[in-house]
């Protein structure tokens, strides 16, 4: 990419496509999810070599609590193995680690495992990678509100601008996204960054996720820096 194009400081990814990809092939849901993993590595590697600050994963919503329990395990199970194989590259490209979400519905053995790579990875970063887990977009401002509602007067509660309400986001310290990118042809945000992405560009392709790769990556930015953000002006 030209060195004088725009890079997002901030990118984020609605993964999608895994099942569809993994059925058309034959293949098991967790085999299409296991594929996305290397997108994931892909996304990253090409995240890192373009100067983008934050890269940030939609992995699990909370609704995707409804799948099937064999699923969901089998994700979960994805999840915590990737995070143990995955330190020692973080190391060495100075990535850092972070997971949002409702932590509570995780189990204790997968917190503990988040805990131990954030900390890990916590010092001597350049990049950010963040896995959206157990997240949605409403959850978000529902605890906000409950958080604003516990740490604040009545009288701060009142006087409280959008500003402040960032800081009880659980995105809190983290730029908003300037791009949104979705795999898989579906033009929908699936109640992701709903506070977050309201002045983010967004990037809908049909490519499915085990798909998107380096290059597709690259065409988004491409595709970013021949936009221009106004942001109501």
């Amino acid at each position: 990419m030209d060195s004088n194009k725009r890079i997002p400081k901030h990118v984020s990814i609605i993964m999608d496509g895994n099942g569809r990809w993994a059925t058309a092939r034959g293949m098991s849901r967790s085999q299409g999810h296991a594929e996305g993993v290397e997108s994931i590595r892909a996304c990253l590697q090409a995240a890192i070599e373009s100067g983008v600050e934050y890269l940030s994963l939609y992995a699990f919503s909370e609704e995707n609590w409804n799948r099937s329990e064999q699923e969901v395990m089998g994700l979960m199970e994805l999840f915590f193995t990737g995070m143990k194989s995955e330190l020692q590259l973080f190391l060495d490209t100075h990535v850092r680690f972070l997971m949002l979400g409702n932590r509570p519905r995780l189990s204790e053995k997968l917190n503990k495992a988040i805990d131990e790579m954030e900390e890990a990875t916590s010092k001597d970063y350049q990049t950010t990678l963040i896995l959206f887990f157990s997240y949605s977009g409403r959850w978000d401002i529902l605890q906000a509100m409950k958080k604003a509602a516990r740490e604040l007067t009545p009288e701060q509660f009142q006087a409280m601008e959008q500003q402040d309400f960032d800081s009880f986001l659980s995105t809190r310290g983290i730029p908003d996204p300037d791009l949104i990118i979705r795999t898989s042809g579906e033009l929908r945000i699936s109640n992701y960054l709903l506070w977050q992405g309201a002045y983010s560009e967004f990037y809908f392709t049909d490519t499915l996720w085990p798909e998107f790769r380096q290059k597709e990556f690259k065409q988004a930015l491409e595709a970013y820096a021949m936009r221009e953000r106004r942001y109501g002006k």
